[in-house]
Parts: C-alpha cells; structure tokens; sequence
C-alpha cells in the first residue's frame, strides 16, 4: 500500500507546526521553503486539516498556522484519516460503520472473499501503527527510525558454493 503525497506532504506540515508548538503562528510558506513543498498545495493540505480540527490559523501580518492540540494527542490516524479518507489497503474492503471490515466482493451471502482475512489483518496493522503514532513521536522519530529500518540478520555478499 502506498500513501499519496497528500499524506506525505500533509504530514510534514504537521511535523513543521509540532515543532513551533507553542511558539508564533508558522507561516505555511516557511514550511514550504524549509522542506521544499509546493506551498499552493500545501494550503490545500491544511485545509482538510483545518477542518478535521488538527490546525488552527491566524490571519494578519503575524499570522499563520498551529497545532489545535497538543502534539501527543494528536494521532497519526487522525491526520491520514484527514488527507485520505478512510484507510484501506485494497480497494474491495472498507470499514463499515459499526466498524465491522466489508469486503464489496461479498455481496451475494453464497460468496466468501478467499482474500479477506489477509486484508483485514494488513488494515488493522495500518491503522494500528498510525493510532499508536502520535506527532510528538515524530519529533524524536529520526535518532530511533534507524533502529527500525536496520536489518536483524547480516546477509554476506558471499556465496558457499556445494
């Protein structure tokens, strides 16, 4: 699955105003220019998270934008839920509103989705690591993103050969 650049970029507008918290409204063009994003795109951005209550704004000459809340209350399932809509990693299954998972394919009650559970379990993990993910953690993210992403087991460039 991939996410769009709306949530990449919407996401480091969240990242760009966490860490001003408590400080003067950012202007959205800092953002832009510090992380190098179109700033038009980057207003409509803020706007979907303007009106999911992530962000509020200033206007005047000291205006700009700010968190709504503090960043560890703010969830990163809130913020891809702003940009994206509701998260589902094939485009058969959604979230029903009792929270019960549907798959579109299971219409007829004689049809089971072979597939399902598989895309169940990959949407729960999605949407739980972004529910667990707060913007603060990202603030410190990047000394332990590392830690993360390094492989567990050293593959040798070596081959044995029998």
């Amino acid at each position: 699955m991939m996410f769009s650049t709306k949530t990449e970029y919407g996401v480091r507008v969240m990242v760009g105003l966490a860490r001003h918290a408590g400080g003067a409204p950012v202007p959205l063009a800092e953002i832009a220019a510090h992380d190098g994003l179109p700033l038009a795109y980057l207003e409509h951005l803020v706007a979907r998270l303007r009106k999911a209550g992530l962000v509020d704004s200033r206007r005047g000459s000291r205006g700009g934008y700010m968190l709504a809340r503090a960043a560890d209350e703010i969830t990163m399932a809130e913020v891809v839920q702003a940009l994206e809509g509701a998260i589902a990693p094939i485009e058969c299954i959604s979230e029903a509103a009792d929270g019960s998972i549907v798959c579109a394919r299971e219409s007829d009650p004689n049809h089971v989705c072979p597939t399902k559970l598989l895309w169940t379990r990959v949407r729960g993990a999605i949407v739980r690591t972004l529910r667990e993910t707060t913007l603060a953690d990202l603030l410190v993210a990047p000394a332990l993103a590392t830690a993360f992403i390094q492989p567990t087991t050293t593959w040798s460039a070596t081959t044995e050969h029998g």
